[in-house]
C-alpha cells in the first residue's frame, strides 16, 4: 500500500468506471481518454493496496473490494459536491447552487413553477433537481433541501409543514366513456386498476384498506408516479391523482369523491448546517410558500 493520499479525482474515476463497466465508457462520461481513466484506476489500486477490477469478457468487473468501497466513494463525491454548493454560495447577496430533491410527481408537475419564479427573482441562483423519495439524501448531503411526504425524524434537519396534499381516484373521461363510471367502492373490482408494481411497508398498509389496488387485482403496474400519472391521462384505467393536478386537466374526473381520499402530510426540510444560507434560505422559504398554495388551490 502506498503512504500518498489518494486523490480525489480517482475515486470519481473509480466511480465512473464501476457504474460503466469499461475504461472506454467512463472516459467517454467524463471527458477523459482511456488511458488516463487507466492510470487513475492503476494509481488507485496502488494507493490502496487492492485489486478493484478485473477484465472480464464483457468489460471491467469490480472485485469485493471494489463494491465494499463504493459507499465510502459516493461519500467522497457527495460531500465535494456539497462543498463545492457551499462555497458557490460564500459571496454576497443570494446566488450559487442549491439542490433539491423531491418525488417524480412533485419534481415534474408541481415545483417548475415555484421554480421559475424563484429564478426570476434571484437569477444567479442555479437550481439543482433530483427526483429521489430517498429520506436520508439530506443526511448525506446529497441535496440541500427537500420536499417529502413523511415528516422528517433527523434531529440535524429544518423542517416546516407545508400541509397535507390531498390525492383521490381520477380517470380521463374516455375511459369512463367506455367503461361507466363507479358508484361504490365494490364496483372497482370491475374496472382497469392502476398501481404500483413492487411492495413496501407503506404500499402493502394502503392495499389491506383498499383491496381493489392489490397487485393481483391491477391491470396496469409500475413503481413510477409519473408512469401512473400517464397511465390515467391516457384513459387506461383509474388510479390516484393528486387533486391539485386533477384539477388542471378538464378531462380527468373525480370519481367516488366522498369514498376515496388520500392526505399526504408534506413537508419541506434541509440540514440545520444550511440555516445561515442565503440561497437556501431563500429557496426554502420559496418551496413552503408555493407549496402551500399548491395545496390550497391557488
Amino acid at each position: 500500500m502506498d503512504d500518498s493520499e489518494p486523490n480525489w479525482a480517482w475515486y470519481r474515476t473509480f466511480l465512473k468506471v464501476l457504474e460503466t463497466g469499461s475504461l472506454s465508457a467512463a472516459g467517454r462520461a467524463m471527458g477523459l481518454t482511456q488511458p488516463t481513466v487507466g492510470r487513475h484506476i492503476d494509481s488507485l489500486e496502488a494507493a490502496l493496496g487492492l485489486r478493484l477490477f478485473t477484465r472480464s469478457f464483457d468489460g471491467f468487473t469490480p472485485t469485493d473490494a471494489a463494491l465494499d468501497l463504493k459507499p465510502y466513494a459516493l461519500g467522497l463525491a457527495s460531500t465535494a459536491a456539497a462543498l463545492r454548493r457551499m462555497a458557490s454560495g460564500h459571496q454576497s447577496g443570494v446566488r450559487g447552487v442549491v439542490r433539491l430533491s423531491a418525488s417524480e410527481v412533485i419534481g415534474v408537475e408541481v415545483l417548475p413553477p415555484m421554480l421559475a419564479t424563484l429564478q426570476s427573482a434571484h437569477p444567479e441562483l442555479v437550481i439543482e433537481l433530483v427526483l429521489s423519495n430517498r429520506i436520508d439524501d439530506l443526511l448525506h448531503r446529497e441535496a440541500d433541501i427537500a420536499v417529502r411526504m413523511i415528516p422528517p425524524t433527523q434531529d440535524a434537519l429544518i423542517a416546516k409543514r407545508v400541509g397535507s396534499i390531498e390525492a383521490g381516484l381520477y380517470a380521463h373521461e374516455s375511459y369512463l366513456a367506455r367503461r361507466g363510471t363507479p358508484t361504490s367502492m365494490d364496483a372497482l373490482v370491475g374496472h382497469t386498476m392502476i398501481g404500483y408494481d413492487e411492495e413496501n411497508a407503506y404500499i402493502r398498509s394502503f392495499q389491506a384498506q383498499f383491496p381493489m389496488f392489490s397487485r393481483s387485482a391491477l391491470r396496469f403496474r409500475a413503481d413510477s408516479d409519473l408512469a401512473q400519472l400517464a397511465a390515467i391521462r391516457a384513459g387506461l384505467g383509474i388510479g390516484v391523482c393528486q387533486v391539485g393536478l386533477g384539477a388542471r386537466d378538464p378531462a380527468l374526473v373525480r370519481v367516488l369523491k366522498n369514498r376515496f381520499s388520500l392526505k399526504m402530510d408534506t413537508w419541506v426540510a434541509m440540514h440545520e448546517d444550511l440555516r445561515n444560507s442565503p440561497r437556501c434560505a431563500v429557496t426554502f422559504a420559496a418551496l413552503a410558500a408555493g407549496l402551500r398554495a399548491y395545496r390550497q388551490g391557488a
